[in-house]
């Protein structure tokens, strides 16, 4: 996954990876985590490199997760329907040229592919880790708390492939639907008792630099440990569209690093238009994930980005 990356287009719908009413997002499961620029899935790109929107052969990348199908490679679920409250088992494969199923991909960040759901509300966010079975089929659980329509990204690189893609698909939860305006967070988060700071600005066509400081009990947190070879992890969802981005920070640890320091995690971005992004930071301390979420708003230099009835609700992020 890269870690220069352009917010290029999150996906369709309630804006997912920077998008999402989810205020801080508490983790809950196996403790196991949750893009690139919409041209770059986990480990296609060099640690510090600027991301590409231009594919090997010249032709433009369309924003990640926002196409089912791309490159040859098609997103299949098994059962886009689901039921609001309730743990639902998700069945899918990834479809090659040939309508085959996928069985080889490349290992990016300790797992062969990363599974992002989120509504179109943004209110929620779920970082999964799915299994694959011999015949290509992955499956996994997850909560989907409240009905609605959400959004299903799969990160991956196909074995032999000169980079990776997002893939996205609808999901459709049942029940009473109640949406929410995207939530206004300013630049302090808590989550789980730590206190998150996000510094920096979006500008659109131009990169610059995001900074994320954990802080516990008013203390710098100077001993996160690294989750999934990294510092943390950033994913970015565009309000509106859920066009999809999933970051990692300009340093990486050394492998086998018993730390990833801290307090301070460090992404550079470019957002490819003005608009409100929703940003999931992924964290690990003490053996346990975190997850603390931000709305950003990108505008042009003496621009007004638009903005949403404030609303500070919770989610929590699955891994």
């Amino acid at each position: 996954m890269n870690t220069a990356l352009k917010i290029a287009a999150f996906v369709t719908g309630v804006t997912t990876v920077f998008g999402a009413a989810y205020g801080v997002g508490q983790l809950t499961g196996d403790g196991a985590p949750a893009t690139r620029p919409a041209t770059a899935a986990h480990g296609a790109h060099t640690p510090g490199a600027a991301p590409s929107t231009t594919a090997p052969g010249g032709a433009e990348h369309p924003p990640g997760g926002l196409q089912i199908a791309d490159r040859g490679y098609t997103l299949s679920l098994e059962n886009p329907f689901a039921t609001a409250g309730t743990s639902t088992e998700l069945r899918f494969r990834i479809l090659g040229a040939d309508g085959r199923p996928v069985t080889a991909y490349a290992t990016a960040h300790e797992k062969e592919l990363h599974l992002i759901v989120a509504p179109r509300d943004l209110t929620t966010f779920r970082h999964l880790h799915p299994v694959r079975a011999a015949d290509g089929t992955w499956s996994t659980t997850v909560d989907l708390p409240a009905a609605g329509e959400y959004r299903v990204f799969a990160d991956f690189t196909p074995a032999g492939a000169a980079e990776g893609l997002t893939l996205g698909a609808d999901l459709h939860a049942a029940g009473e639907l109640r949406p929410a305006p995207l939530p206004q967070t300013g630049r302090t988060v808590t989550v789980d008792g730590y206190t998150v700071t996000l510094d920096g600005e979006l500008t659109p066509g131009r990169a610059g630099q995001l900074r994320l400081t954990v802080n516990r009990d008013g203390r710098p947190v100077t001993d996160l440990q690294p989750y999934l070879g990294a510092a943390g992890h950033l994913v970015a969802l565009r309000a509106g569209d859920l066009a999809y981005l999933h970051v990692h920070p300009d340093d990486v640890p050394p492998a086998g690093a018993a730390t990833a320091g801290g307090p301070g995690i460090t992404f550079t971005t470019t957002a490819p238009s003005s608009g409100e992004y929703r940003l999931f930071l992924d964290f690990k301390h003490e053996d346990v994930v975190h997850t603390a979420a931000f709305t950003l708003p990108a505008a042009v230099s003496g621009a007004v980005a638009p903005t949403t009835p404030a609303d500070h609700g919770g989610a929590g992020h699955q891994h």
